[in-house]
């Protein structure tokens, strides 16, 4: 005598629509968070044009000089007898310094900018320039 099983049994399946569902959510998300990221209080430049290597995601100290020739450090306005002090405050140790100048902006202030920013403890320099 042969008994039928009551339930035939069933290989199990991966559904994979939802699994696409939970992709698209998690992409649309991420997507959203790295926007939210982006820096929108900046100092307004128009940076020369240049190729450079991306940098080290760190946050490096920042000294900017607008076309009115005025000198910001982390975007905060400086006088230039200022920025030695500000400098030696904020650089980290074996820090960068950023140097971010219009286009429009005299060279006498950025070189300023530049050697208050020595006295201050800077050694190494970066000049931020707009991708190509």
């Amino acid at each position: 005598m042969k008994f039928k099983r009551s339930r035939a049994a069933r290989r199990g399946r991966i559904e994979i629509i939802p699994m696409i569902d939970v992709m698209f959510f998690l992409l649309a998300t991420f997507m959203l968070a790295s926007l939210a990221m982006q820096r929108l209080d900046a100092v307004k430049l128009t940076l020369p044009a240049g190729r450079a290597q991306q940098m080290a995601a760190h946050e490096p100290l920042t000294i900017s000089v607008d076309r009115r020739n005025e000198v910001f450090v982390n975007r905060e306005l400086m006088r230039p007898d200022q920025i030695e002090s500000t400098v030696k405050h904020l650089l980290q140790p074996n820090g960068n310094v950023v140097i971010a100048a219009d286009d429009a902006a005299g060279h006498g202030v950025v070189v300023q900018a530049m050697l208050a920013a020595r006295r201050g403890g800077a050694e190494h320099f970066l000049i931020a320039v707009h991708r190509e």
